[in-house]
């Protein structure tokens, strides 16, 4: 498939001047309701990954082929840019570059590589730890270093701010800028403070997960140089509501047609592009 209109398109969105939210998706069906409501711009979070294609927390225990493989079937599912949370690059320097290989071969548009410990290390797996500037700047430059279309977006991610203070926040951002990351994603800040002390610092765009209430106005974010801010998860966390929900009425003996909730099947059938398969189904199953 070709990916190039929809890297161009995710890299105008952060050379542009407005702050987007993306739309958190988790499988082909997410991605194409996305798209059917204009979003201009998907996301696949690591902990989404997990749980969808593992039904496990968010752990590092998901592998770089699962994640890779999920991306390819949302990617080819539509024509919208995925943005993916590529965790840690699954290892050292070496692994990231691994990671950015099959993802840029999976379709995706632009991604992020964290500072973060992980896995969780031996002795103490419920604080968070960050590696070292040095070790983070050697996994930023092997990313760059791996990566074969330049349209496709690597940023650099930290979680400083919430585990060591924004001074380490802001040094480590300077030294992922200064190797050459296309944007800086931010997780956990939560006050205009912080922000107001980042975004003047930094060249690069700007992206905010799970940015505190204070923060999500986006006038604001625009003007700071925040380009994506994501919005959590919920879209996820209500599709297993809703299956929930609707086994356990089943199982307590509501009869199907009293369902409230499902879709109809010309919802779904717009969403699995039932049209295109008929059409395809003339042209290509019967004599000409």
């Amino acid at each position: 498939m070709d990916w190039t209109a929809r890297r161009a398109r995710c890299r105008e969105i952060l050379s542009g001047d407005r702050c987007v939210f993306p739309a958190s998706v988790f499988d082909p069906m997410s991605a194409r309701v996305a798209e059917d409501l204009d979003f201009e711009l998907s996301m696949l979070a690591g902990s989404v990954a997990s749980l969808t294609v593992l039904g496990a927390p968010d752990l590092a225990v998901l592998t770089l082929s699962e994640l890779a493989e999920q991306c390819y079937r949302i990617g080819r599912a539509g024509k919208l840019p995925l943005f993916v949370d590529a965790d840690h690059g699954y290892g050292n320097a070496l692994n990231v570059r691994r990671t950015i290989e099959e993802l840029e071969t999976a379709g995706v548009a632009a991604l992020t590589i964290e500072d973060t410990l992980l896995p969780a290390p031996f002795g103490d797996p419920d604080k968070v730890q960050l590696i070292s500037i040095e070790e983070g700047v050697g996994k930023m430059r092997a990313a760059l270093d791996a990566r074969q279309d330049s349209r496709m977006i690597i940023c650099g991610r930290t979680s400083a701010a919430a585990v060591n203070g924004i001074e380490d926040a802001l040094a480590r951002a300077r030294a992922y800028q200064a190797a050459g990351v296309d944007g800086m994603f931010f997780s956990g800040l939560k006050t205009r403070a912080q922000l107001d002390a980042i975004a003047p610092v930094l060249s690069v765009p700007l992206l905010l997960g799970a940015p505190g209430p204070e923060l999500m106005d986006r006038d604001y974010l625009s003007a700071r140089g925040v380009r994506i801010a994501l919005q959590g998860h919920a879209p996820f966390m209500a599709a297993v509501r809703a299956v929930h929900d609707t086994l356990k009425a089943l199982k307590e003996g509501v009869k199907p047609v009293n369902l409230t909730g499902v879709a109809t099947a010309d919802f779904v059938a717009r969403t699995s592009r039932d049209a295109d398969y008929e059409a395809w189904t003339r042209d290509f199953l019967t004599a000409k």
